[in-house]
């Protein structure tokens, strides 16, 4: 008889050990060994699934060069921001993870895809949070094209496969993992064990298939994908669709991806009819008032493969407190204080008794350090509370000597300013085209103390 196998599996990294302990030794986090019971241990005979999890049977070893690539071509989603994110298109057995706090249409967008494609390949949309008739309902309400596309409501993943493997579809949806199981896994679903061997067998059936397979994935409270972290190991790509609730914008970015950029950004409306995507995302985040407002100034910020203008803005008050608040969203705090020290050292402006707070409007989170001098513009306009023009565009990056760098893609975030109406930009000196770019004055500065003269 087959001895059952209990595990301790690390619910931060997917670390597994015998026994259990207080440390997980993989990454260092402390109590986060749980304990799941594994199937029955068999031998390597009796385990086929295990058989060319990456959609190869064959051993056959041969040159990188003599990959065809003809074989595996791309098709589009009906969506151009979602095709953006994921490289270009959907690529034919590969898996891609959705996750998103709830609410944030994570099934809208999957099911508006899956009828646009239904229309000219077989799909599969497997349900198991929801009935047919929810899902139906929902179908209706957005105006969706559903006569072809297939439904089925089922949480076993050997009857998913099951029915896949008779239907042929071209691509599947798993709306979610956490509810799935498998029958030889004793854990109860949303396991971590479930989970993780849930997936693994899903995703070896579409690479051995060739279909595309959707997994839609739950978020704990900090926002990260619920489950093992092996489990984004496992497919090829996984997104997140990011968005507050008090805002009818979606955001979705690319955390991993084996077939493009990884810092893509897309673009969505939340509307009565479903996510509409964003083609001009500069638009949305620049919807400012008629009159010029003191802290506030545009910046260009490079999104993946296109510029996006977005406003930040700066509140600098007088501190009723020992420690001054330094308060920064959608930017980095530890940032900000550095470039508070580099403004107080090379530009002459005193903040420590100032309570400073920082916004990039339209909730959009800015990484890259083309941000600093605007940063910087918008804290001195708040300070000396001076308006800056409205057709003035800033980007830049500020170094702790005070010198003003240049950052990449620079006279393309130029062009895309230019587009929308302004008229001057303070950037870097080594960021100046060289053409005479038509209706901008572009005015190049090297160190901080020089863009303070440039206001």
């Amino acid at each position: 008889m087959a001895k059952a196998k209990t595990a301790y599996v690390c619910n931060e990294c997917g670390a597994d050990y015998n026994k259990w302990q207080g440390q997980c030794t993989a990454c260092q986090a402390w109590n986060t060994l749980s304990e799941v019971r594994l199937g029955a241990v068999q031998s390597a005979a009796a385990r086929p699934r295990y058989d060319g999890y990456a959609g190869q049977a064959s051993q056959r070893v041969m040159s990188l060069a003599d990959v065809d690539l003809a074989d595996m071509p791309r098709f589009g989603t009906g969506t151009e921001e979602l095709d953006r994110v994921l490289g270009g298109g959907l690529v034919p057995g590969s898996s891609i993870l959705i996750g998103g706090h709830p609410g944030a249409g994570k099934s809208t967008l999957l099911l508006q895809i899956m009828c646009y494609l239904a229309e000219n390949m077989p799909a599969l949309y497997v349900t198991g949070e929801e009935s047919l008739q929810q899902v139906a309902m929902r179908a209706h309400r957005l105006g969706l094209k559903a006569e072809h596309l297939k439904m089925l409501s089922e949480t076993s993943v050997e009857a998913v496969c099951q029915v896949a493997s008779e239907l042929r579809p071209r691509v599947i949806v798993i709306d979610s993992i956490q509810v799935m199981h498998m029958a030889d896994i004793q854990s109860a679903p949303g396991s971590v064990s479930q989970v993780r061997e849930s997936a693994a067998d899903l995703t070896r059936f579409a690479k051995q298939t060739g279909c595309v397979l959707f997994l839609v994935g739950h978020v704990t409270k900090d926002g990260s994908l619920a489950g093992p972290k092996v489990l984004e190991h496992m497919i090829d790509c996984s997104l997140q669709l990011e968005g507050s609730s008090d805002s009818r914008f979606r955001t979705l970015r690319s955390h991993k991806n084996r077939f493009g950029a990884v810092n893509e950004l897309g673009v969505f409306a939340m509307l009565e009819t479903g996510l509409r995507e964003v083609k001009n995302p500069s638009s949305i985040f620049l919807s400012r008032g008629e009159t010029a407002s003191p802290g506030s100034v545009v910046m260009v910020v490079w999104e993946g493969t296109r510029p996006l203008l977005v406003e930040i803005q700066a509140l600098v008050d007088q501190s009723h407190m020992n420690n001054p608040r330094r308060v920064a969203v959608g930017l980095d705090g530890n940032r900000l204080a550095m470039l508070l020290a580099v403004l107080h050292r090379h530009g002459g402006l005193q903040t420590g008794d100032q309570d400073v707070f920082v916004n990039v409007v339209g909730g959009v989170k800015v990484l890259e350090t083309s941000a600093d001098l605007a940063l910087l513009l918008a804290v001195v306009s708040s300070y000396r509370d001076r308006a800056l023009p409205q057709d003035l565009m800033v980007f830049g990056e500020v170094g702790l000597s005070g010198e003003i760098r240049p950052v990449p893609n620079g006279q393309e975030r130029i062009r895309e300013a230019a587009k929308h109406g302004f008229k001057r930009a303070i950037v870097p000196k080594g960021n100046v085209p060289k053409e005479v770019v038509k209706g901008m004055e572009v005015v190049g500065v090297s160190r901080l103390a020089d863009a303070l003269d440039a206001l």
